[in-house]
């Protein structure tokens, strides 16, 4: 049942995003209000990140909320991967095809959310919890490439650009 809420409940924020100009996360939760979705900003916040959602000019000059094309997303995702391991990523581990980053309290699931939007290639996917993400990847080859671009992006808050992944090679 909580999939289908919140399948719905993307839907609907895609429509609005698609259709309506919001300044501010207060008046998308408003929408959505108006709609019969209640959430918080907590939960639209990580909405906003699973669909794509970035901040645009609008005619008049102020900054909107927008659906972004995948290389807009992919980019912007990039760049504040890169800022937030810097600001979050407090160690970084690997064994075979797996890395485990640890991060302040409560900050892993939204750092994974981050990484899961900026499409690393060589990434599976991530398990977060409080403090502890698992990152896996495709292969050792990628796990290296991966742990390399995260500690580069956490040592100097800049986007990491990627070597061909191992799959790419073969």
């Amino acid at each position: 049942m909580a999939d289908t809420a919140r399948a719905a409940r993307l839907s609907r924020l895609r429509d609005i995003l698609a259709r309506e100009q919001h300044t501010s996360q207060q008046e998308l939760a408003t929408a959505l209000a108006s709609d019969g979705i209640l959430v918080s900003q907590s939960t639209l916040s990580k909405d906003l990140v699973a669909v794509g959602a970035i901040r645009r000019r609008a005619a008049d000059g102020t900054l909107v909320y927008a659906l972004g094309d995948d290389g807009d997303v992919a980019v912007l995702a990039l760049d504040k991967l890169a800022r937030l391991a810097a600001e979050l990523v407090q160690s970084i581990q690997s064994a075979g095809n797996q890395v485990v980053l640890r991060t302040p309290p409560g900050a892993a699931q939204f750092f994974a959310a981050t990484l899961d939007a900026a499409r690393i290639p060589g990434v599976m996917g991530t398990i977060a919890g409080d403090d502890t993400i698992l990152l896996i990847t495709t292969d050792e080859p990628n796990c290296r490439n991966v742990v390399t671009a995260i500690s580069d992006m956490a040592r100097t808050g800049k986007p990491h650009h990627h070597p061909p992944t191992h799959e790419d090679a073969t």
